[in-house]
């Protein structure tokens, strides 16, 4: 007998085997080292061609040194300030040096118009980085030589600590909390000791070797990296690996059970698994690259680092657990055995009994689905995505919030993050005339030498001024927004002037803008896109219409449970304004995979035994694993709530609560209703659709 064949057979497997654990030996550490090259400097991620993103260019001649503003403000437990207090908080932080990190001279000491409260403006360097806490510290015990007072820091340089605080545990915390809920799930569904493991290394694999290319595409400034992509990267390679592994695991064990021989079952498993989890993997890569018709900076960095995740978990999916699978064979699944019913429908008892239900009323049951999920939906438009106020940013306390609430009880609610007008030097009267007559802003002054608005003759720099207008509302609030609105139609007006208004708010509004126009461009071409890789693999066009529309109607059901959760039982007013965008993209890709799954097989068993027992064996053989897959995801994804930010609290939830809305209630009731009951014609102009629908006269369905 030549054994040279069998030799080489197993060959493939070991070299696989073995080229993976090189990749998690020298590139899974990537995973812990992306921060490196991550930012969050919020800047960095406005709408690229708006007009606060050029108000922010042109700003950076007025100042002589770039910096990172920290606004100390102090209280006298309701008494009024003294003279005494106001010299000594001057003095404090006057007496900061370089060493602290300080750039230029801190502002003296104000007192606010009702006497309780007074700050100071220190600028930090902006480079501080890891040394950005020590600055601050320096400042709060220079702060605290102020007598009878208690000192709190707003601005930029506390909200950019909190942030950094935030995302801290980006790296163990939250991969820690993802790594551990799948592999729960896994020992508790599939009860065998090696198959949890085996998946979870794969999942780690990919995304060692997705954070190694990312790092070294954001080293060399390709693509941009900042905490949130960094955690939702992480989360969407685990989940993907994942999913697609359960995938062609349950794959493995039905053709194990069939064959006996591991190596052709594994072979077997990935020819006949590969198309979905392609298919599948293409809809979330492209669907993530869509992003790069975004204005918005962030967004578009999304695209490329989620599309190379999704490639890196195809990539361990179908070459890594192949090669295990087939070297360990059925000890994979021990202690239980595969056995020949996994192979067939009676092997699956649960999913049995659920898709008779189905067939015995599939109008009914589709209808009743579907006013369900259209009620759900029409809670939807309630959802706000007008941005999150700055108390709403973290979840839980944030010492830079309780900072600038304390700053806007006794200060102009704009205080500390002015509106900032650039415009021609020989208009600027008729500009800072113009913005102090605007409805909504408290005052307004051209800036001098000394960096403070109205103290003294105003710098000249390329012809151009810069004034500051402090607004009356809340930098982050809807009413400062619309301020910002009828500042930029008041300074607009001034002949001559080329005026242009920036600023924190105006940088809020302007994303708010940019968003609303990403999701008009964005969401047609994720539809799209998903709508042509359904008819290139299920060669029909009736079907991939109908499953694009279900899932989009589970996206609505999923916003309008979200208006209501968040709003009621999480205290939100409302969402980050890429929160339904990132949603959507997430959401449909990922929801569209299940269906992916579901109707591949479908259509598989359909060319056997017709469409419908097609329905009824795609539904019931693939119903188990979807479920896993869909409770893994939501686990998944879920764990980003371990990381304080509303952001992605808010995607967590969404895209939790879709996917298994999806996955329990679209996929294993819906979809396979509508089928059942359109019949042959929904796989039109596919050959299956002049096929019969499999039943005798007299067991016709009850509608």
């Amino acid at each position: 007998m030549n054994t040279a064949p069998r030799r080489a057979r197993w060959l493939v497997p070991v070299v696989l085997l073995l080229v993976w654990l090189g990749v998690g030996g020298t590139l899974g550490p990537y995973a812990g080292k992306l921060g490196e090259v991550a930012t969050n400097d919020q800047a960095a991620f406005l709408p690229r061609s708006a007009e606060s993103t050029k108000v922010l260019d042109a700003r950076e001649a007025f100042d002589q040194s770039e910096s990172l503003p920290a606004i100390v403000v102090w209280t006298a437990d309701g008494k009024r300030v003294t003279e005494l207090q106001r010299a000594a908080a001057t003095r404090a932080v006057a007496g900061l040096d370089r060493d602290a990190g300080v750039v230029g001279r801190p502002s003296p000491a104000i007192v606010s118009e009702d006497g309780l409260a007074m700050q100071a403006v220190v600028q930090l360097r902006p480079d501080l980085g890891e040394e950005l806490p020590a600055a601050l510290d320096e400042v709060r015990r220079a702060a605290k030589d102020v007598p009878d007072a208690s000192a709190e820091i707003a601005g930029p340089a506390a909200s950019q600590e909190d942030l950094s605080d935030a995302f801290a545990g980006i790296d163990g915390l939250l991969l820690g909390v993802a790594l551990g809920a799948v592999l729960l799930i896994l020992l508790l569904v599939y009860r065998s000791v090696l198959l949890p493991l085996v998946i979870i290394l794969g999942s780690v694999f990919a995304l060692g070797l997705a954070c190694a290319v990312v790092y070294a595409l954001a080293d060399r400034d390709v693509v941009r990296v900042d905490g949130q992509v960094q955690g939702i990267l992480s989360i969407l390679v685990i989940g993907a690996a994942t999913d697609y592994a359960l995938l062609l695991a349950a794959r493995f064990r039905e053709e194990l059970a069939v064959r006996g021989d591991r190596a052709e079952a594994a072979l077997a498993a990935v020819r006949r698994s590969c198309g979905a989890i392609t298919a599948s993997a293409a809809t979330v890569a492209l669907g993530l690259l869509a992003l790069l018709a975004s204005d918005l900076t962030n967004n578009r960095a999304l695209g490329p680092v989620g599309a190379i995740g999704i490639v890196c978990a195809v990539l361990s999916t179908l070459t890594f657990l192949p090669a295990v699978l087939a070297l360990l064979g059925r000890a994979a699944y021990w202690p239980s055995r595969p056995k020949p019913s996994d192979a067939s429908v009676e092997g699956h008892g649960v999913w049995r009994r659920v898709a008779a239900k189905v067939d015995r009323r599939p109008r009914r049951t589709w209808v009743v689905t579907a006013l369900a999920l259209t009620a759900l939906a029409a809670f939807a438009p309630s959802l706000s995505a007008r941005g999150v106020p700055l108390d709403e940013i973290f979840v839980g306390d944030a010492p830079s919030v309780a900072a600038q609430q304390t700053l806007g009880e006794h200060f102009p609610g704009g205080s500390g993050n002015p509106a900032v007008i650039i415009a021609d030097a020989d208009r600027a009267e008729r500009v800072t005339a113009a913005a102090r007559g605007t409805e909504g802003v408290a005052s307004a002054g051209a800036v001098s030498a000394s960096g403070r608005p109205g103290a003294g003759e105003p710098l000249v720099v390329d012809g151009r001024v810069r004034i500051d207008a402090t607004l009356e509302a809340a930098a982050d609030s809807t009413a400062a927004k619309r301020t910002v609105e009828r500042l930029r139609e008041a300074v607009h007006a001034v002949p001559g002037a080329d005026a242009l208004v920036g600023g924190y708010t105006a940088q809020q509004y302007d994303v708010q803008q940019t968003a609303a126009r990403d999701r008009t461009t964005i969401v047609p071409v994720v539809l799209g896109i998903i709508l042509v890789i359904l008819v290139l693999l299920l060669r029909s066009l009736l079907v991939p219409v109908l499953l694009v529309a279900t899932v989009a109607l589970n996206f609505l059901a999923t916003l309008g449970v979200s208006a209501l959760v968040f709003e009621h039982l999480l205290g939100f007013s409302g969402t980050d304004a890429s929160v339904p965008l990132y949603g959507f993209v997430f959401l449909v890709a990922l929801g569209v995979d299940y269906n992916i799954f579901l109707m591949s097989r479908v259509r598989e068993e359909a060319l056997v035994h017709g469409p419908r027992q097609g329905v009824l064996r795609g539904l019931t053989t693939t119903g188990g694993v979807i479920t896993s897959a869909g409770v893994v995801l939501a686990a998944t994804f879920a764990a980003l709530m371990v990381i304080p930010l509303a952001f992605l609290l808010q995607i967590a939830f969404i895209v939790a609560f879709g996917v298994l809305l999806d996955t329990l209630v679209v996929r294993s009731l819906l979809v396979p209703a509508l089928m059942i009951d359109i019949g042959p014609r929904a796989w039109w102009p596919s050959a299956l659709s002049k096929a019969g629908d499999g039943r005798t006269e007299g067991s016709q369905r009850a509608a």
